[in-house]
């Protein structure tokens, strides 16, 4: 039976530490345990909570500070997944594209791309093909196709190059806020019962008779355990999944081969000048196969993405210099305004967790699944990995479904999430602010006024920060250092690293009047020089 708490009438959900670690300290059986806190693991973690579910989670380190947090920042279909023949995989993407646009609207909304064409047989080629995508779409698609001259490709890309333009193709789909939806899905989840616990690292997995039944988690900040048991325990650590698998498989004596075979993805950030249009703009098919985006986000402009193996699993992978040299280059064939190394005003790099066949030894990531996997070994662990931001809860359904038919949680209900608004969400009006404007209250939702409620409301910061936002943040969201506040609660470290370096100290100040600990402000100054380029 789901709660009938409504999450866009809700009150904000105080989010205090101690609390937090009380409920973890309770001899408790949970019905599902979720180790990771970003996408995949929160969304398991609303669907499990809204079946009315007892639910744990822990994340070792912040909500979405991995994979999660570093997307391109689209709700989409997967224009390219069309092109190869993953009929499937669009559908499904978006279908869900339509539901998560639904459910968090301040947090998700429509966005129209333009793919302008530089030779004569592109725009009937893609045009084409993107009217496919209108038809996959049906009553979920968020505007019609439209062939462009070169005239009005201009008049809607502003800044792209004029020279040789011979027309484009409009077309629609969507952006979000990656890291405050997550956010979004763990507060939500918590309204439905759910205990989530960041900076708790999961050690270990408990097995008994050669049956994982719990972990054993470690508070990063005390250092104090806890034993967690579980009916039913899913590893959702995305790209580090496979170091649970080992463990695992360890325990019960089988050796388990690696299934994540990690790609890297770069992006750049410059000012809107480079690019002032209101639509983004796709390059289907760059120099080395991928798609290039100039997408408009928080007032700034996105330039991405690579896509480059890794062997290495680092918590902040680094671009590598070829990349954004490829990355630059290639804008600089589209837009009037060629963006140099200087102009770039951070640069984040996301890894992810693409499938791997169990066969394949090869570096090709491109090649990859991009679908997600579900396992459940031999004593029971459920290890779900792949898939993407859009498909979120359609892969939650699709965990919870697997556990069911495995007899590891009751079989009840389903799809108790196709129509839950997430906290937030508030009226059903369509926001007035969009997301490709400067970042302000408008993430918040309904929730604002909650947030002009706090102390410090007047005091802007810098960026749309204010006081009352940091203590909000401090509060309700699981706040605990000046990298969860810049990084993810709000984006200023993705959107401007130099600017989240002077607006720290004041950040760690008022944290630290919150929660009476290091706000780490040391250890965010060397976090943004990464983002910065030398």
């Amino acid at each position: 039976m789901t709660s009938p708490i409504d999450p866009q009438d809700a009150i904000p959900l105080a989010t205090l530490r101690a609390d937090l670690l009380a409920r973890l300290a309770q001899p408790v059986t949970y019905d599902v345990a979720i180790i990771g806190g970003g996408a995949t693991g929160l969304g398991v973690a609303l669907d499990a909570a809204a079946r009315g579910l007892k639910v744990v989670l822990v994340e070792s380190h912040d909500f979405a500070k991995g994979t999660s947090s570093r997307a391109t920042k689209l709700v989409h279909g997967g224009v390219r997944y069309l092109a190869q023949g993953n009929i499937s995989l669009v559908r499904e993407a978006l279908h869900e594209r339509s539901t998560l646009l639904r459910n968090a609207p301040h947090l998700a909304q429509p966005l129209p791309f333009v793919m302008p064409a530089y030779q004569w047989w592109e725009v009937p080629f893609y045009g084409a093909g993107l009217k496919a995508y209108d038809l996959l779409a049906g009553k979920a698609g968020l505007g019609p196709t439209e062939f462009l001259s070169r005239r009005e490709t201009l008049k809607l890309l502003p800044g792209a190059q004029p020279a040789g333009l011979q027309g484009g193709v409009k077309y629609w789909d969507g952006q979000f806020d990656d890291a405050r939806l997550a956010l979004a899905l763990a507060r939500t989840a918590a309204l439905k019962g759910a205990l989530l616990v960041n900076y708790c690292a999961a050690t270990d997995l408990l097995h008994e008779a050669g049956k994982v039944v719990g972990l054993i988690c470690t508070d990063q900040e005390t250092g104090n355990s806890h034993t967690l048991r579980a009916k039913c325990v899913i590893n959702a650590a995305g790209v580090w999944v496979d170091e649970l698998r080992q463990k695992d498989g360890q325990a019960i004596g089988r050796e388990v081969k690696p299934m994540v075979a990690p790609s890297q993805g770069v992006h750049l950030v410059v000012d809107r000048s480079f690019f002032p249009g209101d639509h983004a703009l796709l390059v289907p098919k760059t120099a080395d196969g991928r798609v290039l985006f100039a997408v408009p986000w928080l007032g700034h402009v996105i330039l991405g993405t690579t896509d480059t193996p890794r062997h290495d699993l680092a918590r902040e992978p680094e671009a590598f210099k070829e990349e954004i040299d490829f990355i630059l280059s290639e804008a600089a064939k589209y837009l009037v305004k060629a963006p140099a190394r200087a102009d770039v005003k951070s640069v984040w790099v996301g890894l992810r967790p693409l499938v791997k066949p169990q066969d394949d030894e090869g570096d090709n990531t491109k090649g990859l699944s991009r679908e997600h996997t579900i396992l459940i070994s031999r004593s029971g662990l459920v290890t779900v990995t792949g898939g993407k931001w859009t498909t979120y809860r359609a892969m939650a359904e699709d965990v919870m479904e697997k556990c069911g038919n495995a007899s590891l949680i009751k079989a009840i209900l389903s799809e108790v999430t196709a129509n839950l608004p997430l906290i937030g969400a508030g009226a059903t009006e369509a926001p007035q602010h969009r997301i490709s404007e400067p970042a302000g209250l408008h993430g918040y939702g309904s929730e604002q006024a909650a947030v002009q409620a706090m102390p410090g409301a007047p005091r802007l910061l810098g960026a749309g920060l204010t006081e009352a936002m940091v203590r909000f943040a401090a509060r309700f969201e699981y706040a605990r250092s000046v990298e969860d506040v810049l990084a993810r609660r709000s984006r200023i470290l993705f959107l401007d690293a130099r600017l989240a370096l002077e607006l720290a100290p004041a950040v760690a100040a008022i944290l630290e009047q919150e929660t009476g600990l290091d706000p780490r402000l040391a250890e965010f100054r060397d976090l943004a020089q990464r983002y910065l380029l030398a």
